[in-house]
């Protein structure tokens, strides 16, 4: 029969095994102004001051295999009419289940912190600036082109390198004011990245808007003291790409030397289930992880796309994809009214939704670019996995 030392010492350990509903600890995300709409993993939960409890393991390692962890990131977005969308990756991971007998029990996740909170800006402060918007007609052929050096020479200055936390790659200016484009893939999950000017000036670059359904992303830098205005370039519409025509990338690819410059033709134009929405622009033009969210040019120094993704297959090569400007201008549309930017209307896509892109996918943040798929399979050009990714 066991004794009362062995009856005491089984209890504790069944309790410390099963935790009650008490142990629970409570997320708090707050926000200023309050009101905001809060989002976990692409579904809407409550506005701010928002509270939930989660089970202690997703806020500190349990005591054994039976306790509660997270099995995978935790993404919130936080949003409010007339700011710009904050998001926030509020946990840290992965990292590995090791039980006490040695055994590894699979990954796990972290929450950073049981409060967040979230200074939100007004859209009128962040989206300042004219965008230039061009959309070509039947005449563009017979507007001069620029030869490979004056349209480097030319777009070159308003290239960025991007550098986040653990990953890089490229974007550009389209607006005086500091406002850079990029890919949403690039951009996920950080407050701000570090921007580097192709003149060797650094600084910091906010994220203050992230559409992961398009990979489109938005940050904003400062001017800094004394300078008027950054050099920035203009976009131009998906109807005014001219397949075969010449096109120029400019873009950071890894392990080799930045603002580097890759050309190539036109493919092919229109829309692509397997890349993603939106309308994409084909090309043979070299691109690599680190080129994402770096310029497609043509050769009167428009941007026709964001360099988002390449097709990798056996005995497959050249063979990269753009998302057009057209989507970037209807992204851009959300801000800054057609009123306000430089004349020339992006053209309309019979089927778009509207009026707002989702800001998450509905179901987890990873669901849309899942790591493996019957389809041809993509690579991000940050990073060399074969997924459906933006580049």
């Amino acid at each position: 029969m066991a004794s009362r030392s062995e009856l005491c010492l089984c209890a504790a350990l069944f309790l410390l095994a099963c935790p009650s509903r008490a142990a629970a600890d409570k997320l708090q995300i707050t926000s200023n102004p309050s009101g905001a709409t809060v989002e976990l993993d692409g579904l809407a939960v409550g506005t701010t001051p928002f509270e939930k409890d989660f089970p202690g393991g997703y806020f500190h390692k349990t005591r054994t295999s039976l306790g509660s962890r997270l099995e995978h990131p935790m993404v919130a977005r936080i949003s409010l009419s007339g700011y710009a969308t904050k998001e926030l990756t509020l946990t840290g991971g992965p990292m590995d289940w090791i039980s006490l007998n040695g055994r590894n029990r699979g990954e796990y996740w972290l929450l950073k912190s049981a409060h967040f909170h979230v200074e939100l800006r007004a859209i009128s402060e962040t989206f300042t600036g004219g965008i230039t918007a061009r959309v070509s007609d039947a005449s563009a052929g017979l507007q001069s082109e620029l030869s490979l050096e004056e349209l480097v020479r030319l777009t070159k200055p308003a290239v960025v390198y991007l550098k986040g936390l653990d990953k890089a790659g490229s974007g550009f200016f389209v607006t005086g004011t500091g406002v850079i484009v990029t890919n949403a893939h690039l951009a996920r999950g950080e407050e701000s990245l570090l921007a580097l000017l192709s003149t060797g000036q650094q600084l910091e670059a906010k994220v203050v808007y992230v559409d992961p359904d398009l990979d489109i992303a938005l940050a904003k830098v400062a001017l800094p003291s004394g300078k008027v205005e950054f050099p920035h370039l203009a976009l131009t519409g998906a109807t005014s790409v001219r397949q075969g025509e010449n096109v120029l990338a400019i873009g950071n690819p890894g392990d080799a030397m930045l603002f580097s410059v890759t050309k190539g033709i036109v493919s092919a134009v229109g829309t692509f289930p397997n890349a993603g929405p939106g309308t994409w622009i084909q090309t043979d033009t070299p691109i690599n992880p680190g080129n994402s969210g770096g310029p497609l040019l043509n050769s009167r120094g428009e941007v026709i796309g964001i360099n988002t993704q390449k097709l990798i297959k056996k005995n497959v090569t050249g063979i990269g994809f753009a998302l057009s400007s057209s989507d970037l201008l209807e992204v851009k549309e959300l801000f800054q009214p057609r009123s306000s930017r430089r004349p020339v209307k992006a053209p309309p896509r019979p089927g778009r939704r509207t009026p707002l892109p989702p800001l998450l996918p509905r179901a987890s943040a990873q669901s849309r670019f899942p790591l493996s798929r019957t389809a041809p399979k993509f690579s991000s050009t940050t990073n060399f996995m074969e997924t459906l990714l933006p580049l």
